[in-house]
């Protein structure tokens, strides 16, 4: 994309700033909360670009400024200001653009939003109950030092620890953006704590994450959802074990079942099981959007398909590799001390490398 080409896009999308601006200031939007919210949205998404488009314009001019200097100024001193700015920001100018034509990709809408995720022990018996506990470990690191908030919805503990299945919410900002990359098959190869010839084996867990759905994403009747209430199980002290506070809710139109136990209050749960609930019922038709992304992005292969291997974590040799970019870390205890940053960097950038290539902007 040309120069002058991008700033007529700049241009254009400056017009529907202002116009946005103007919308949700107006009574009549603020009433229709689904729409207030959308144009919300979508005013910040906007106001990055016109703050990318800012800087644009101005080092352009800057630039202008600085080669009519060199073209018309005789003075020595000035014409050496000059060429310092030049060299100072033409190399910048590429890297400007490059942000620019980023921001102008329509991001996944629904990336801004937090994420319901679930670890499931998988092939590998006990050793991948206790992986899976590892990875909830790992990840409950990542997201307290991101500032987020993890709350557990249900889990099944495994017979030697971990879990057999751990579902929980995380809460922040950009979660869902951020964690997607994580859904696929996590494979561990390691000396159990339950082996005792001390071999290697091979155990795996599956992590999915799901966009948590709004109430203004999915409409649920009272009418559709079958209520079922009974006593709480696992660790959470006597009243949580005797009292009948543990909620199932059923979606008799799609089957889907979600149940909560974590709360010692009745009402509490249910209120969680519903978000739980209305995401999943919100995801049957989200799946369609990743499965055909995935085709597209080998970054999205895990979400797209939750049966791919997407990453091994190697104990014997202190390393993690992630399969879909081919990168290998020899950092493992701090990867699974939840320092997992520089994995979901580098997948995003290889993502936007996609997302770029996409558009042929």
């Amino acid at each position: 994309m040309s120069e002058t080409s991008l700033l007529a896009k700049l241009d254009g999308l400056e017009n529907k700033f202002k116009e946005i601006s103007t919308l949700i200031t107006d009574p009549a939007v603020i009433a229709d909360m689904k729409r207030f919210v959308k144009l919300n949205k979508e005013y910040s998404d906007l106001e990055q670009i016109m703050k990318a488009r800012q800087e644009y314009v101005m080092m352009l001019g800057h630039i202008a400024e600085a080669k009519e200097i060199l073209e018309t100024e005789s003075d020595p001193e000035m014409r050496e200001m000059a060429k310092m700015e030049l060299d100072e920001l033409e190399p910048q100018i590429p890297e400007k653009e490059e942000e620019i034509k980023l921001l102008l990709i329509p991001a996944d809408p629904e990336d801004g939003k937090n994420a319901i995720m679930e670890i499931r022990g998988g092939t590998g018996g006990d050793e991948a109950a206790i992986f899976a506990g590892d990875l909830f470990r790992m990840y409950s690191k990542y997201c307290e030092s991101k500032g987020w908030r993890i709350e557990v919805t249900s889990f099944n503990e495994g017979t030697s620890g971990g879990y057999k299945e751990i579902i929980f919410t995380v809460s922040g900002e950009n979660v869902y953006g951020t964690l997607k990359y994580e859904s696929g098959v996590h494979r561990v190869q390691r000396v159990p704590a339950t082996e005792t010839q001390g071999r290697v084996h091979t155990s795996a867990a599956t992590v999915a994450v799901l966009p948590e759905a709004d109430e203004f994403d999915i409409e649920l009747k009272e009418s559709d959802i079958r209520t079922d209430i009974f006593c709480a199980s696992g660790h959470g002290g006597q009243s949580v074990n005797t009292t009948y506070s543990a909620i199932r809710l059923v979606h008799i139109p799609t089957g889907i079942t979600v149940q909560c136990q974590d709360e010692k209050s009745q009402l509490k749960n249910k209120a969680k099981a519903m978000i739980e609930l209305r995401t999943r019922i919100y995801n049957m038709e989200y799946q369609k959007y990743l499965d055909n992304i995935a085709s597209k992005r080998k970054t999205m292969v895990s979400t797209g398909d939750r049966s791919a291997k997407i990453r091994t974590y190697n104990y014997p040799q202190g390393r993690v590799t992630d399969h879909r970019i081919n990168l290998t870390l020899y950092n493992l205890q701090a990867i699974v001390g939840g320092d997992i940053q520089e994995i979901i960097d580098k997948l995003i950038i290889a993502e936007n490398a996609e997302r770029l290539k996409e558009s042929e902007l």
